[in-house]
């Protein structure tokens, strides 16, 4: 089993470089980045309360894990800034990058690709759920930390509402509470209006 254990270590240790990327969301109130695998577990955290709360009829173990597995892929891609002008290459990127990761010798999880690709172009209540949360957190952080991402960045009103508008049609509260935050950032001066 020596051996064994070997090579499951040091497929934790790729896991781990997952905490090595960076995203441009800043936490504690802009105290300093947010890395992926932080991101990962409050996703996971977030999702599990939302489906609680909302009293959603959801498998919480899918959607777990598909949380935790969502941003795999960037430990060989990088994040991809969600208001970048362009996106087109990083779910194909991300994508090999799970695919390595679950060929590795030392990982268990056979289902590894399939959930990854699930919650990346399903259309389940889990897979929508993470979707929604997945967009809310970063939202909440430019919140809590008075626009500090968007005023680095010089993003627009425009901006964040077209990267959240989908969120209407599924999570209609969600979707109120962020318009209103989005006016109050507009009046605070944290989001440029246009």
């Amino acid at each position: 089993m020596s051996n064994g254990l070997t090579a499951i270590t040091e497929y934790f240790l790729e896991l781990d470089a997952l905490k090595l990327i960076n995203r441009r969301t800043y936490i504690d109130g802009g105290a300093r980045l947010e890395n992926s695998a932080e991101h990962s577990w409050h996703l996971a955290m977030a999702c599990w309360t939302i489906s609680r709360s909302f009293k959603l009829d959801v498998s919480e173990e899918k959607l777990l894990k598909m949380a935790l597995i969502h941003d795999l892929g960037e430990i060989d891609a990088g994040d991809t800034f969600l208001y970048a002008s362009d996106r087109s290459s990083a779910h194909s990127a991300e994508r090999d990058g799970v695919k390595r990761l679950e060929s590795h010798k030392g990982n268990a999880v056979t289902e590894l690709s399939i959930l990854w690709e699930e919650q990346e172009t399903g259309t389940s209540i889990e897979t929508k759920l993470l979707k929604v949360v997945d967009r809310m957190l970063p939202f909440l952080h430019n919140i809590s930390s008075e626009g500090k991402t968007w005023r680095e960045q010089s993003i627009k009103r425009s901006q964040v509402l077209k990267a959240h508008a989908f969120i209407a049609n599924d999570f209609p509260d969600i979707h109120a509470w962020m318009l209103d935050n989005i006016q109050m950032a507009v009046r605070e001066g944290w989001l440029q209006d246009a």
